[in-house]
Formats: structure tokens, sequence, C-alpha cells
């Protein structure tokens, strides 16, 4: 029973492979055979997305590959992000994580309070708005499903909080890594915390960092974004409760959420993955098989990040985005700037301190 439960997943995992093997093809193609480059400067995970967007979007995918493509996008992404821990040494990611802990505070209180401001100015339903805000600050769709119960959301406006972090999701994953580098004039750390904190879902974190990786050679942007999105995830633990106070003061019931349901287990598995390489590089220091070992895991999380880039795409419905109505379109752009401008005045004042 458990490998017929296995099995059923494998078509819509195999359709995600199969377009990133697409991907990259296209990518060798334009970048190393039309445009003459050694190295194509076009990012395959950015191609994944937009093929994904353009097939899901113009033909009818098969239910038998929608449990596959949902599997992809949930573990299949986490492993990919577990891999790249990787990269990591244990002082690298301390050394982030003191930078970016008041930079994500930071964003959080202050897109918390414009929201609130909107409430009043759009009428729009209290619970969306606190949906919309959570997304938007902590990590995307997974704290808007972990939020809705608790303050006891509505279908559709859950629907329309996911449409809505999906759409400036995907706008700013794709157009915040070239922004990116001419603002921060291509300095690593300030690139990787800005992508980490200011972008909405952490596969779109993921993708950004890749598409910055793939795009301007810079490893270590993509680390610093994966690791300052994994602290940023880890707020959730603090964040509904938070909300399930604000919601339901006041009131004689209260919903009932819990802390082992909604941590991100996945941060775990990527810090491991950081003190094997710590462990691995003592033990084994220039030993050819350990590098290759080191090189494969790389290699694997980036197709497996690409893998599940292709299936979001894939399950992004337009339509869908499209009938969301103006006034939630209005808070989640007014969310989207501001964590991003935040993010900006935060990093300026950072540098003039220190600097």
């Amino acid at each position: 029973m458990r490998f017929k439960k296995y099995l059923v997943v494998l078509p819509g995992i195999i359709l995600a492979f199969v377009l990133y093997t697409l991907s990259q093809g296209f990518n060798n193609i334009i970048g190393i055979e039309l445009l003459g480059y050694e190295k194509s400067p076009i990012s395959t995970a950015m191609i994944a997305i937009l093929l994904g967007m353009f097939f899901g979007n113009f033909f009818q995918i098969r239910e038998s590959f929608l449990r596959g493509l949902d599997f992809t996008q949930k573990y299949i992404l986490k492993l990919g992000i577990i891999c790249l821990g990787i990269q990591l040494k244990p002082f690298e990611f301390l050394e982030f994580g003191a930078i970016a802990i008041p930079l994500i505070i930071i964003c959080i209180i202050s897109v918390l309070i414009v929201i609130k401001l909107l409430i009043k100015k759009l009428k729009i339903p209290t619970r969306m708005a606190y949906l919309i805000s959570i997304g938007s600050t902590v990590c995307g769709t997974t704290a808007i499903m972990a939020t809705a119960p608790v303050i006891g959301a509505k279908k559709n406006e859950v629907s329309y909080a996911i449409a809505n972090i999906t759409l400036f999701g995907l706008l700013s994953m794709l157009i915040y890594p070239y922004f990116a580098n001419f603002y921060f004039e291509s300095e690593p750390l300030l690139i990787g915390l800005f992508l980490g904190t200011s972008i909405h879902e952490t596969s779109q974190v993921a993708a950004a960092g890749l598409i910055y990786d793939q795009q301007f050679n810079s490893p270590e942007t993509l680390n610093i974004a994966t690791v300052t999105k994994l602290i940023r995830n880890t707020f959730l633990i603090i964040m509904i409760p938070l909300f399930a106070f604000l919601y339901n003061r006041g009131k004689t019931t209260e919903k009932k959420y819990s802390i082992i349901d909604i941590f991100p287990y996945f941060v775990l598995g990527f810090v491991a993955m950081i003190i094997i390489r710590n462990l691995g590089d003592l033990m084994y220091s220039n030993n050819y098989k350990w590098l290759v070992t080191i090189e494969g895991i790389k290699l694997s999380s980036k197709i497996f990040l690409t893998m599940a880039m292709a299936a979001i795409g894939l399950s992004t419905n337009l339509k869908e985005i499209k009938n969301m109505g103006y006034k939630p379109f209005v808070v989640g752009f007014i969310g989207m700037a501001t964590v991003g401008l935040v993010c900006i005045t935060t990093i300026e004042l950072y540098l003039n301190y220190f600097n």
C-alpha cells in the first residue's frame, strides 16, 4: 500500500524533471549556441518558472500529475534547500544571522503597522488583511495556511491571500535579483539580505537567489538569501500566537494552534548539512572523493530547486489571480513595497552606522 502511495507522485515529479531538462537545454541553446557565451548568462530557474507558467495556463494538466507536482513544491523544494547547506560553514551562518534578525524584525513591524492602517482605508475583511500581512512578512503561503484556522478565515479569504502573495512573490522573484545587483552594486551580503527579507515565499527566495547566482556567478548571494529566509521562517512560531491573541482578544472562544505543527523542520536539515560540511572538511580536507561529494550535493540542490520552480510555474493559475479584485491587490502591492523599502532603508542605515 505504501509503495503504491509513493508511485502516485512519480508522474508529477518526472514532469517537473522533464521541465528542468528542457529549461537547461533552452538555456544552453540560447546562451551558448546563439549568443556565443562560454557559460550561459540566462538563468535556468527563470526559464523553468516561465515554461511551467506557460504550460500550466495554456494546457490542462492531468490530475495524475497534480499530486506529484504538489509533492515537488513541498518536499523536493525543501530537500533542495537542505542540500544548499553543504555550501556553508557554521560561522558564516551565525554571521549572516546576527545581521538578518534585526532586519527581519524591523520589516515585520513596519508591514503590520502599514496593513493595519490600510484595513480602515480600504475596508477589506480583517482576516484577509491578517493573512496577507503574515504572508508578506514571514513565509508566504505556508504562513497563510498555518494562520487561517487560528483566526477562523474563510476559504475565499485564504484563496485571495494566496493568489495575492503568489502574484507579488513571482514579480519580486523575477525583478529583484536584477534590481538588487544594480542598487547594491554587486555586493553579495547586501543583495542576499535584501532577497531573503523582501521576497515572500521560501521557494521564491530560493529561485531569486538561484537566478542571481546563475546570472552573476555568486553562490554566496544564494547562501545568504537562503539563510536569511530560513531565519525569517522561524518567526512563524512567534507570529501565529500573536495573531491569535490580536484577532481573538475580547472573544469568548479562541482557535488552538500547535507549535509542533507550524515549526519549519527542514531548517534543522539545512543546519545539519552545514555541520556535515564542516566535519567533512576537518576529517577529509582535500580528499578527492569528499570534494566530488560536495559538488554532487551542490548540483543536486540546483536540480531540486529548479524542479520545484517548474512545479510552481505549472501550478500558478493566472485566471485566479486576475479574478481576486483590486482591494486585496492594493494591500498586497503596498505590503510588498513596504517590505522592500524598509529593507533597503535598514540596510542603508546599517552601512552608515558600521562604516
